[in-house]
């Protein structure tokens, strides 16, 4: 008889396995093609395995669960430590901050005690002349000596930094000592470039790492784990500037080599060229470079710049690549201006990359620029003299870089249609760079302007360079004989007021039928054909739709790339068969709370093998925030670090109510316009009338949507298209309208569609109304319903804008069974007054599948009693997932 003791031991037998060697690598063999096998293929291995032909199935069943149990607690022990060193880093980073902070401020204290004790002996002195000034020999006083500032603001930016102590402490006998002694001639010779490289070594350092420059916070920009950095911007200094702090898991030779090749990062560096090599001390290089800058509109020149480069090892270790610009002031060699460049002036700035201890490097970038804002008209001026907008455009754009390359270079990302992140990264930037390039329009890429036809709202340009034409051949030849031998570039600016960027770009990328005339979108589109020019206008065709393909996201995580499909795009070639012609479109800047950047909607025929080396001809739209919010350094805009230090932070983002809407208050906003067009040459004249005529009805289109966005005043400012207080937007038919439906749910269902307690007055209805977790959508009364309003939820579920969605009919949004439901419900609505339709699938203005639990209809009615429009509530509604 088996004792209880016996029994026991037997039940901890079976319950602990001890594995041989031979059973394990069987057992981690069929883990690494199969974690997690299914109860028949566990059987198989145990028959296709003799070594575990002992093992009891359940056993291997066991060791999966604890195999994958193992498995996931490694990944999480490695993303937790990982996260440490960051963590570790960013402690580093911000204590080095709070510690230049800390030197700023006990500098301006001491400051202030100068001034006060100056201001005070001032006062002493005045009170003994004054009494002086009625006699006769007041003529023969002598004056009062100014004060002098300290030496730390007579030197301006050539003073390096000192501690907290010595600045304190030093008093005015070190005033005198730390006067900037005269600058001493200097030549073209290495050692006066050597000489040069020294001294603008010394003033970068002192703005990276120092209080040379007083740096306020970037509005919207918090640190953080998972932040782009610590960013910054210049304080009432000379000309603009940037600060980045942050960190990047490479090595910091690799990070240097990256930043100093300017053209492949930064998108508005037109080219470098390295003129001279010089060899330095520390193992470091002198470099001589000319560089070229676009203009990011047509209302203002492009820039240049004549630089020295000084790379060089600190004594740390510490990596530097610092630069300026030369000229006669800094008796370095001089580089003659290059028409229609303007010459613009780098103060001391560049990049400090020191090795983490966690691995990876700490990187302190410095955009310090006079722009030369006196070159360019008074209503862009304001783009030469913000330093949010160079930091957005130039030192977080170089992070966020150094950012996706290190996680390209640790993972093995696949995106969208089975690219890789450099791909899609080259297809952005030619984009970008295809449309700067037709913008500017420089005659040494082969542009000529053309005659006005008297009105000189619209620019043309033509380019017949044989590297041109062969490209726009290559691109669109599909097969048929190429005859292309030009390109036409039409390109406009206009002044927009009162209106959003991003949200006119969200409309503009949504509603293409609203600014895209039919007839003239084909010329767009036929233009990029062979053999279109000899087309009569009369018989080309529209479009019948257009598809959004997402892509996927760049560096960038505001800019996205996608493929639009405009459906039937027939020409006189293609009268008995249609094609579907495809966009590579990229869009970028839709953030509304992002202080400092422009929204562009840049787009380009591609064929239907879409390779990663074909031509691109981009055409489009960049819309660029001219007001004050671009330069916001208000003492409000504070750190909120509590809230920046959780895993998964979304991207930064304005925080607080006093600079949350920053971006989108700006009231001005320069819009530039450029198509371009592939043609032969001796058609020239009528294809440029044709862009003309297409520039023109794509420029009153975008004014009519513009005034349509800034006035309309319906619900947008209460729900989130604009952030202005809801009282100051809502307007009484708003009002009015929120009442009527409200009041009628009431009387047809017998319950109240909103909290009482929400509904107090009519502006709160309104909110209330319009936050609303249902779908509420009104529809006319008509043969054909049309949707006059919707709240949030309704626009989200349409994914339409109040602007585009009276162009939206009610049997549109419906699916065939909707449809019929609709037909056996809408009869009893219109006399019954409410209907409950059974849930089912409707469309998207996008044409996606979205899903409700159920419908209810009712009858809006008036004051008197009259119907106003028949009122829609989709329940519990969801975007089905595509099986395309």
């Amino acid at each position: 008889m088996v004792t209880a003791k016996e029994a026991a031991a037997a039940m901890d037998a079976s319950k602990y396995v001890r594995y041989t060697p031979e059973q394990v690598e069987a057992l981690e063999r069929l883990y690494y093609e199969c974690p997690k096998p299914s109860s028949l293929r566990r059987q198989q291995l145990v028959r296709d395995c003799p070594v575990l032909a002992n093992v009891d199935p359940k056993q291997i069943k066991v060791w999966f669960q604890n195999r994958r149990c193992r498995e996931k607690q490694r990944k999480e022990s490695s993303r937790l430590q990982a996260l440490n060193r960051k963590l570790t880093a960013m402690n580093k980073l911000l204590m080095e901050e709070n510690d230049r902070l800390q030197k700023q401020v006990s500098q301006l204290v001491y400051e202030n005690g100068y001034y006060r004790q100056q201001t005070q002996s001032v006062r002493v002195d005045l009170s003994r002349v004054l009494p002086l000034t009625s006699s006769s020999s007041s003529s023969h006083c002598k004056p009062t000596p100014r004060p002098q500032p300290p030496a730390t603001l007579q030197a301006g930016l050539t003073t390096t930094d000192t501690s907290c102590e010595s600045v304190v402490t030093s008093g005015h006998q070190n005033v005198a000592a730390a006067q900037p002694q005269a600058a001493q001639p200097r030549d073209a010779s290495p050692a006066g470039l050597m000489s040069i490289a020294e001294e603008t070594l010394t003033e970068f350092l002192s703005k990276a790492t120092g209080t040379a420059v007083e740096w306020v916070q970037m509005p919207g920009m918090k640190p953080g784990p998972d932040s782009i950095g610590i960013i910054a911007i210049s304080h009432g200094c000379a000309g603009v500037a940037a600060r980045a702090c942050g960190l990047v898991g490479m090595e910091p030779a690799k990070v240097a080599e990256i930043l100093k090749d300017r053209p492949l990062w930064l998108r508005d560096c037109r080219s470098m060229e390295v003129v001279n090599v010089l060899p330095a001390g520390n193992n470091g290089t002198i470099e001589l470079l000319y560089m070229q800058f676009y203009a990011p509109t047509t209302l203002a020149p492009a820039r240049d710049f004549w630089l020295l480069r000084y790379t060089s090892i600190l004594d740390d270790g510490s990596l530097v690549v610092c630069e300026r610009s030369l000229s006669s002031k800094q008796g370095g060699p001089s580089m003659p201006l290059v028409q229609p460049f303007i010459r613009g002036e780098m103060l001391p700035s560049g990049f400090l990359i020191r090795p983490s201890d966690g691995g990876g490097s700490i990187i302190h970038i410095v955009d310090h620029m006079d722009l030369e804002p006196w070159s360019v008209p008074e209503v862009v001026r304001p783009l030469y003299e913000s330093s949010a907008m160079v930091a957005q455009k130039t030192s977080m754009a170089a992070l966020r870089y150094l950012r996706q390359v290190a996680h390209e270079d640790t993972h093995s990302v696949i995106t969208g249609w089975g690219r890789q992140p450099a791909a899609l990264w080259a297809l952005s930037q030619k984009l970008t760079r295809g449309f700067n390039e037709a913008l500017n329009g420089l005659a040494d890429d082969g542009w000529s302007v053309i005659e006005s036809d008297g009105v000189d709202d619209v620019c043309i340009s033509v380019n017949s360079s044989p590297s041109k034409v062969i490209n726009c051949n290559a691109a669109f030849n599909n097969g048929l004989p190429i005859v292309s031998s030009s390109v036409l570039c039409a390109k406009a600016s206009m002044l927009l007021q009162d209106v959003s960027p991003p949200a006119l770009l969200r409309f503009m990328r949504e509603q293409r039928s609203q600014w895209a005339d039919s007839s003239l979108d084909a010329f767009f589109a036929s233009a990029m054909k062979p053999n279109f020019c000899n087309l009569p206008m009369s018989r080309l065709g529209g479009f019948s739709g257009q598809v959004i393909l997402p892509l996927a996201h760049t560096f960038d995580p505001e800019e996205f790339l996608e493929v639009i499909k405009l459906g039937n795009a027939s020409t006189y070639q293609d009268a008995l068969m249609h094609r579907d012609l495809f966009l590579l479109q990229m869009y970028n800047g839709v953030d509304e709370n992002t202080v400092g950047t422009c929204s562009e909607l840049i787009f380009a025929p591609i064929d239907a093998s879409f390779s990663d080396d074909s031509p691109l001809l981009p055409s489009g739209f960049r819309i660029i925030p001219i007001d004050s919010p671009l330069d916001t350094s208000s003492p409000k805009c504070t750190l909120d670090l509590a809230s920046t230090l959780e895993v998964g932070t979304p991207r930064s983002r304005i925080s607080g109510s006093g600079s949350g809407n920053a971006a989108c208050a700006s009231s001005k906003a320069i819009m530039t316009i450029a198509f371009q067009f592939a043609f032969e040459s001796h058609l020239q004249d009528s294809v440029a009338t044709m862009a003309r005529q297409y520039m023109r009805s794509i420029i009153t289109s975008v004014q009519r949507i513009a005034l349509a966005l800034s006035s309309s005043r319906l619900v947008p400012q209460v729900g989130g298209i604009s952030h202005a207080p809801a009282a100051a937007s809502a307007t009484p038919e708003a009002a009015t309208l929120s009442r009527w439906i409200c009041q009628s749910y009431r009387f047809h269902f017998g319950s109240e569609l909103i909290k009482s307690a929400d509904a107090n007055g009519c502006e709160a209805g309104l909110k209330a109304l319009w936050h609303h977790a249902s779908a509420i959508l009104c529809c006319s009364l008509k043969a054909m319903p049309v949707f006059t309003f919707a709240n949030q939820s309704g626009l989200d579920m349409l994914e339409t804008t109040l602007v585009a969605l009276q162009d939206i009919t009610l049997e549109k949004v419906l699916d065939d069974q909707g449809r019929r439901s609709l037909c056996a419900e809408l009869p009893g609505v219109v006399e019954q007054g409410f209907a409950c339709i059974p849930g089912g699938l409707c469309v998207s203005g996008l044409g996606r599948p979205v899903s409700y639990e159920k419908a209810l209809a009712w009858k809006v009615l008036d004051d008197d009693s009259g119907a106003h429009c028949i009122c829609f509530m989709f329940v519990n509604w969801s975007f089905v997932a595509s099986t395309m």
